[in-house]
């Protein structure tokens, strides 16, 4: 049985979470509490020398980390992963314009404030974080304004990989009823079968 290392709150963490229930794939569950620092011990660093969650053991000691590669892995030959070339290549594309621009500013942001608890301590961090945010937020609103999913039409994972951060956004300060594609896109997630939500 997989058994997955991970963090409750993070986004990143619930990304593998929500595939693997939809996939119907049985799964254990380790919290990693990274506030007290237990991704950073040694024997978490044997797992993901990088110590960072979420971790998932595919086989006794065998472990893949990264919860983008960790969606891979899990969604090839499967309904949440395309068969045609280019449509696979859109969805690593979504992926990684998650991790490099959209990720950093939207998710920091929700982690600042409301997991640390911290909003006036980091306010002008958080400032520098809005513009790029709400421009990352902006393209997915572009592309959403014509598509139901980000890929082909259907629900993949570069839906989940997106939605994490995005329907939580409100928890880092942004705004997203000035996103009403995004808002109907997060909808439509929500209605998935197999859906949970992140807390």
């Amino acid at each position: 049985m997989f058994k997955l290392y991970e963090y409750s709150p993070s986004g990143n963490c619930y990304k593998v979470r929500l595939l693997l229930t939809q996939l119907n794939i049985p799964f254990d569950r380790t919290e990693i509490n990274i506030l007290q620092k237990e991704s950073r011990t040694p024997e978490f660093l044997v797992k993901n020398p990088n110590g960072r969650i979420p971790v998932l053991e595919i086989a006794p000691g065998k472990f893949l980390f990264e919860s983008n590669a960790i969606m891979f892995y899990l969604s090839e030959k499967t309904e949440f992963f395309p068969n045609d070339k280019f449509e696979r290549a859109q969805v690593m594309q979504w992926l990684f314009f998650e991790q490099y621009s959209h990720e950093p500013y939207i998710a920091t942001s929700r982690f600042w404030i409301s997991v640390l608890g911290k909003a006036e301590e980091y306010q002008a961090a958080l400032q520098q974080k809005k513009a790029p945010g709400y421009a990352a937020l902006g393209v997915m609103e572009q592309h959403l304004e014509k598509n139901d999913f980000f890929v082909g039409d259907r629900y993949s994972i570069a839906d989940i990989g997106l939605f994490a951060y995005t329907h939580v956004a409100g928890e880092g300060g942004f705004d997203l009823t000035r996103f009403p594609a995004i808002q109907n896109w997060i909808g439509r997630v929500k209605n998935q079968p197999r859906y949970i939500s992140i807390t």
